[in-house]
């Protein structure tokens, strides 16, 4: 029999076709809440839900649920309850090592964007107000010859550092903050010699760029709290293109409103859709709408691994991308 696969909403091409090819696709005509998500799962109808991370996919979910897995369309799944889904056998699918340039083009934009003051240049041309070339109008930082800190040092990490290197940017960098670890010569790899490997207080303190990348877990929520928001350089930005949470989002306000750092380019918020009250208020901000893998090949791609999850989960085999493979029971 054909897999039964529930998607909560469209993925891009050659996804869907990927899946109507393989298995029975219900594809929902709206976005479903927790609650109805919760009964759809529960039913007995599907083998397997690809979901979004918009979808909340947590333990009392997984708890009724008659699935044999969930395909997230996304490399993060901090949207799923994975110790539940390994608690009930259920396995738990990703996309990953498909965004990283995609991901890491979008922190060099933010860097470039806060650092030049581009929304406010922007607005300032659309709005009729720009009277010609003035020595003093929208002066933002310099990028070259400054201080990018790195939280975090994976794929992402690394392709940015590339970036900025090439901007002549200093990189430094804390590998899994905030815990430490050392990383060897041999691990950095082409970035041995380049870069440098600093305590996590001290990356927040040198950098006169922050930039996030580390997932979202117990260890990382708000680990860009008002404490650190204090300790890093008033003329310093902040960049995050990892999880919304990672950022204290109110704290974040306050320190852009007070001065206490120069600005902040954002791709992800703690409670999307929805953003701290007072944001988008800022002028001092560059804000994107979860857009780092949005290129038609990196979403198509994502598409086509998580359809491949979906079937081999749905078949009652092991996916491509498993985050929890010790939950995998063979075909049933």
């Amino acid at each position: 029999m054909k897999p039964r696969i529930l998607l909560t909403a469209a993925i891009p091409e050659p996804g869907m076709e990927l899946l109507y090819d393989a298995g029975e696709v219900t594809l929902l005509p709206e976005v479903p809440d927790t609650a109805a998500l919760t009964a759809l799962c529960a039913s007995g109808d599907f083998d397997v839900l690809l979901s979004r991370l918009g979808d909340t996919v947590d333990a009392d979910l997984l708890a009724a649920a008659k699935v044999r897995g969930v395909s997230n369309y996304a490399v993060g799944f901090n949207n799923i309850d994975v110790e539940a889904a390994t608690k009930h056998g259920i396995l738990v699918g990703n996309t990953p090592g498909v965004l990283t340039d995609a991901t890491a083009d979008v922190a060099m934009l933010l860097i470039l964007g806060t650092a030049r003051r581009v929304v406010e240049a922007d607005t300032l041309v659309r709005s009729g107000q720009f009277s010609g070339w003035n020595p003093e109008l929208l002066m933002g930082a310099d990028v070259s010859g400054q201080v990018l800190g790195l939280a975090g040092f994976g794929r992402i990490g690394r392709a940015t550092a590339r970036r900025a290197l090439a901007f002549g940017m200093d990189v430094v960098f804390s590998p899994r903050p905030p815990q430490e670890r050392i990383v060897s010569a041999d691990e950095l790899g082409e970035f041995a010699g380049k870069v440098r490997q600093l305590p996590w207080d001290e990356v927040v303190a040198q950098a006169d760029f922050l930039s996030i990348h580390v997932p979202l877990n117990g260890q990382t929520r708000h680990l860009v709290d008002a404490a650190v928001l204090k300790a890093m350089k008033p003329s310093a930005f902040l960049v995050n293109t990892s999880r919304g949470p990672v950022v204290d989002e109110a704290a974040l306000v306050t320190a852009l409103r007070e001065g206490v750092i120069a600005g902040a380019g954002l791709d992800v918020y703690e409670n999307e859709p929805e953003l701290a009250s007072g944001l988008t208020e800022l002028p001092n901000t560059v804000l994107l709408p979860h857009i780092g893998s949005a290129t038609v090949p990196v979403r198509g791609k994502m598409a086509v691994l998580a359809a491949r999850n979906a079937i081999a989960i749905g078949k009652g085999e092991m996916p491509e991308f498993a985050v929890n493979p010790e939950a995998f029971r063979g075909a049933q």
